[in-house]
């Protein structure tokens, strides 16, 4: 099994950071165990935390069609931590999950303690939705 620092390492969102700062995130972290058929998002609600899947299988549904399922080492939620945006699809676990949760409150007082760190950060999600629009990932 992965350490959380290699989980962060691993997502394009984080690919620009040193150790240190990757650290500094994990630290944010909070695990959470959650039973099968839960909603971990819904779409059109707003989001507050990005999710990273330890264990487990999830679902994803945009307007109730099934578009992708997510196993250990996908992560979701990503613009709703950044921006604040509505979430755009709804993630359901499909089995017991061990997910790790990155509240958007605390990631938001993190950018600000280190405009360095938000810029790193904002190159990673440059990069992350140019490879969704080349359709690269999902």
């Amino acid at each position: 099994m992965s350490t959380i620092l290699e989980r962060l390492a691993a997502i394009e969102l984080f690919s620009e950071l040193s150790a240190k700062e990757l650290k500094k995130i994990a630290s944010f972290m909070t695990p959470i165990n959650t039973k099968a058929g839960r909603d971990l998002t819904v779409q059109g609600t707003p989001g507050r935390e990005f999710m990273i899947i330890v264990e487990g299988e999830a679902s994803v549904r945009r307007n109730g069609r099934l578009i992708a399922s997510l196993g250990p080492g996908d992560f979701f939620g990503e613009l709703a931590v950044i921006a604040g945006v509505p979430r755009t699809a709804t993630v359901t676990a499909e089995s017991e999950m061990l997910i790790e949760t990155l509240n958007r409150r605390e990631f938001s007082s993190l950018l600000d303690e280190s405009p360095r760190l938000a810029k790193k950060i904002l190159v990673g999600a440059v990069k992350r939705l140019h490879a969704i629009e080349e359709g690269i990932v999902r």
